[in-house]
């Protein structure tokens, strides 16, 4: 058996089991308009109030809907925090719903322009601005700035039943939020999150945007990650509805204080509580704008090399497996004329169908799924560049301030990094 002959194997051997066992996760069947399926009880949820005014066990007052808190940390989030309260505004919602805003030191007028969208839509829900307490020492500054919500959230003597997790950027349909407690109340979810709709406009954005999506699919198969016999675990950080007393069993924030991929660590914590969902929507949309390839650039090496646990090895382990995913299949069926050729072009044409479903998702054209052998390599040269911003000391960097593993998160001003104190963080998954 020649080397050759064993790599187009090989190739199409993970093919074969990307496509076809891991639970089709490249079809992207868990979406927010799929049905709703009770789990150990009949019926939707009550229309009318509950004994004693409480819910389905959990504190609400409002009838037969629990009360939600959305909690919003933002920083420099000029750009379209105006839409973003506005839509929470608009929620259809039946329930009780406040707008927790914590801004997380801008010196753009975020604040302020929250305050005026929120009292422009004349809205029901109320929205609070906290001004953010200076970063602790061990958290990242998304992390540290959630947890100041929540605390605010949760005084007095009535908190919230639920917390609604949101980016500063994610807009929402009108019935986004009665959809989600829906499907956590009737399918007894701990937490129920949406993969928000990334922009996908420009040219950069519409070449490497469905791919960021479907290698996420494909780490984290939606379909497992909504099994509650499967360990596998994931979260979308934009959009995460969560139970409140699940949280505080699982730890609270603080238990993830200081991990960089923090969506994907808390739908673990969650899932040691009980059963999670998530899925794709067309109902919760980014407004980020990625206008440039190095704007992805820097929201992939952000986190990749967290991806791999700040590891060496893995890093060369997931370069060499990259190569013989995306590029070995091409050359082999391109250049060899033999067996190894046809295990080439078989793993080619596997690769191909799989990431023509996204194409369709964003509504782009499917025979866009060419560019993946291409699109593979430049996440793969991004990856060794998360590694190397990392060991530069420029690891996690998000809007200012380098947050990965062994770095306290600092300030950093016109380039240049500012060593900081050692906090001992983890990494966690992420695409």
């Amino acid at each position: 058996m020649s080397l050759i002959f064993l790599i187009g194997l090989i190739s199409l051997a993970v093919w074969v089991v990307l496509v076809f066992a891991r639970s089709l996760f490249w079809l992207g069947l868990e979406r927010d308009d799929m049905a709703v399926v009770p789990a150990n009880r009949p019926g939707d949820l009550p229309s009318g109030p509950a004994p004693g005014g409480m819910t389905g066990g959990h504190g609400g007052l409002e009838g037969g809907w629990p009360s939600v808190t959305a909690i919003i940390p933002a920083r420099n989030e000029a750009d379209g925090i105006a839409q973003v309260i506005a839509s929470l505004g608009a929620q259809d919602y039946p329930g009780a719903l406040n707008i927790v805003l914590v801004d997380d030191g801008s010196d753009d007028g975020t604040a302020d322009l929250a305050r005026h969208a929120a009292e422009s839509s004349g809205s029901t829900a109320a929205l609070t601005v906290l001004t953010g307490a200076e970063l602790a020492p061990g958290w990242t500054g998304k992390l540290w700035a959630v947890r100041q919500g929540i605390a605010h959230a949760q005084e007095g003597d009535f908190p919230p039943d639920y917390l609604w997790l949101t980016d500063a950027d994610i807009a929402y349909a009108p019935d986004t939020l009665t959809r989600l407690v829906t499907r956590a109340q009737t399918e007894k979810r701990v937490l129920v999150s949406l993969m928000a709709k990334l922009r996908c406009q420009s040219w950069a954005e519409r070449a490497f945007i469905p791919a960021f999506i479907y290698f996420f699919q494909m780490l984290y198969p939606f379909g497992r990650v909504n099994d509650s016999g499967s360990t596998v675990a994931a979260a979308a950080g934009g959009c995460m509805l969560v139970d409140r007393q699940a949280l505080a069993r699982a730890g609270g924030i603080d238990s993830i204080r200081d991990a960089l991929i923090d969506d994907c660590a808390l739908g673990r914590r969650l899932k040691t509580q009980g059963s999670i969902w998530l899925g794709l929507s067309d109902r919760a949309v980014s407004l980020r704008a990625y206008d440039k390839v190095d704007d992805i650039r820097r929201m992939v090496i952000r986190s990749a090399y967290a991806q791999l646990n700040y590891s060496p090895a893995l890093l060369a382990g997931t370069v060499l497996g990259m190569l013989l995913t995306y590029v070995a299949p091409v050359l082999l069926a391109l250049f060899n004329r033999e067996a190894a050729g046809i295990f080439g072009a078989l793993a080619v044409g596997l690769m191909l169908a799989s990431f023509a479903p996204i194409q369709v998702f964003y509504r782009l054209s499917p025979m866009r799924a060419v560019t993946l052998p291409l699109i593979g390599i430049v996440y793969t040269v991004w990856t060794v560049d998360s590694a190397v911003q990392h060991w530069m000391g420029r690891g996690g960097m998000w809007k200012g301030r380098a947050q990965a593993q062994h770095v306290h998160p600092v300030q950093v001003s016109q380039g240049q990094a500012v060593t900081g104190q050692q906090t001992g963080q983890n990494g966690t998954p992420t695409p």
